[in-house]
């Protein structure tokens, strides 16, 4: 019976966390060290040879040799030419299963025909951007406020990070208080309050380079699944200021890579009812790749606002945007006209004619070809394959899955714990993420060299495109990588 949303079945959380706890107690299994090195000089050195110049040339121009925090750059960088459904194509001419896509937006699979001949049009009448209104931003608007629960409203903005942005100061504006709490671990943009607790939970502005400290005097994490610790932050918030928000990711911490209980976030739209707060739905990845309805309609929770990105553009530029309640986004609406005290936001290229319609035709594609749960079928056939190898191989690595988001622990990065209380002992936690990245590094180029691009080896995005014979070319390209493990 279709559900219209990607899982079909929700992951034991209990279960989840015991395998992951257990792996990261072992010490780290990696490719052996003289497969690593063939796979370094025999698909590397000699097949991507113009992509290594290429590169090396970038690297004198670019900070890094690369523009994007998803590129994989062990042992360097590819250069890809091509997307085409399930497929990429490198300088060299060596084709890959795209389990990247591109972070997550295409949910269709990667440049679909029908959105491409849309822009096309597009782009020979109006061209890409006017900084005036088209009628894409209200065709996606709508589409957006149709499927949307609690969205009755909706701004365009040029990006994930700056929804996040606009979120919370929406929230203050809207609540007059100051705190902003959010789940440890959780990635929402790179704006200077939200870079507090990333990737471990607990580490507070540890990995907050370049930020002044005093910059997080109202921003706070909570511990994720842990609804007791929510609470006693929101207490305490009662005398400091009172708490704006609490802005989370609805089904974990870094695309679920620290999967939530299933009545977590009914939980936490309680607590923020009872001590006054808005709750942010941040659907960058979740907004119509878990279900047109996204997670909120899965979960069946309305939060105040929701966060998009990636999906809203289809894929294109410029993915961005906030959406909610009338009472919330009349602090959003722009123009010249005064009477409301505003959000301070903008963006040249936000909700472009050419976002805006990739956007909204890609909304289109997804209603009709089913694509959420086509990509979450995939998802779960991935998993279950990955699940019978590790057991075949006798590997300590665990594969789950929400529907199309997939994650394949090999060394568990990400689960390892900071205790604030044993403060001595957080730099050397953070050193020992370091070194299990060094091995997701490897793992990583050991999948690309083998023709599977994954999202820094140990996360993949399903989509439409993954028809069950990708999925099993897949499989027997991830087998050659396991069998050259350690220990097996």
């Amino acid at each position: 019976m279709s559900t219209g949303f990607a899982i079909s079945q929700y992951p034991d959380v209990k279960g989840v966390y015991k395998q992951l706890h257990d792996l990261i107690r072992q010490p780290i299994r990696s490719i052996k060290k003289n497969e690593m090195e063939k796979y370094l000089q025999e698909y590397f050195e000699k097949k991507c040879s113009k992509s290594k110049t290429m590169i090396a040339e970038a690297s004198e121009y670019i900070p890094g040799g690369v523009q994007h925090n998803l590129a994989f750059n062990y042992p360097f960088p590819l250069v890809f030419t091509k997307a085409s459904g399930a497929h990429l194509y490198d300088l060299d001419g060596n084709k890959y299963i795209d389990f990247l896509q591109a972070g997550g937006p295409t949910v269709l699979g990667s440049n679909p025909t029908n959105i491409r001949k849309k822009v096309v049009q597009l782009l020979e009448t109006t061209g890409p951007v006017t900084g005036l209104f088209h009628e894409y931003e209200l065709r996606l608007a709508e589409k957006i406020v149709e499927h949307m629960p609690s969205v009755q409203m909706f701004r365009m903005l040029g990006s994930g990070t700056e929804a996040c942005m606009a979120s919370i100061r929406v929230a203050r504006l809207a609540t007059k208080k100051k705190n902003i709490v959010k789940m440890g671990g959780a990635y929402h943009g790179w704006s200077d309050q939200l870079a507090y607790g990333l990737r471990l939970p607990g580490t507070r502005h540890f990995e907050s380079h370049g930020i002044p400290k005093h910059v997080f005097k109202y921003t706070q994490e909570f511990y994720p699944n842990d609804l007791n610790a929510l609470e006693r932050t929101l207490k305490r918030n009662r005398w400091r200021g009172g708490t704006a928000a609490v802005i989370l990711e609805p089904i974990g911490p870094e695309s679920g890579t620290r999967p939530i209980d299933m009545d977590f976030n009914k939980g936490v739209r309680e607590l923020c009812d009872k001590y006054g707060a808005l709750l942010i739905f941040d659907e960058v990845v979740t907004a119509f790749r878990i279900g047109l309805s996204g997670a909120q309609g899965y979960y069946g929770v309305t939060p105040d606002l929701t966060v998009f990105g990636k999906v809203v553009a289809g894929g294109y530029p410029s993915a961005g945007g906030l959406g909610g309640k009338k009472e919330y986004m009349k602090y959003l609406s722009a123009g010249l006209q005064t009477g409301v005290k505003k959000a301070l936001i903008g963006g040249t290229m936000a909700a472009n004619p050419l976002s805006s319609a990739a956007g909204y035709y890609t909304l289109l594609e997804i209603e009709k070809q089913k694509a959420c749960e086509k990509a979450g079928r995939a998802g779960d056939r991935i998993t279950a394959g990955l699940q019978k190898l590790i057991k075949k191989y006798n590997l300590p690595f665990v594969a789950f899955n929400q529907g199309s988001i997939c994650h394949l622990e090999t060394v568990g990065t990400m689960l390892l714990e900071i205790d604030i209380k044993k403060f001595w002992k957080i730099k050397s936690t953070i050193k020992e993420a370091h070194t299990r990245k060094k091995a997701m590094e490897e793992m990583g180029a050991a999948y690309m060299a083998e023709g599977i691009v994954t999202l820094a080896g140990s996360r993949l995005y399903t989509s439409a495109a993954d028809t069950d014979a990708v999925i099993d070319d897949a499989l027997k390209r991830f087998e050659r990588v396991f069998q050259k493990v350690e220990g097996v």
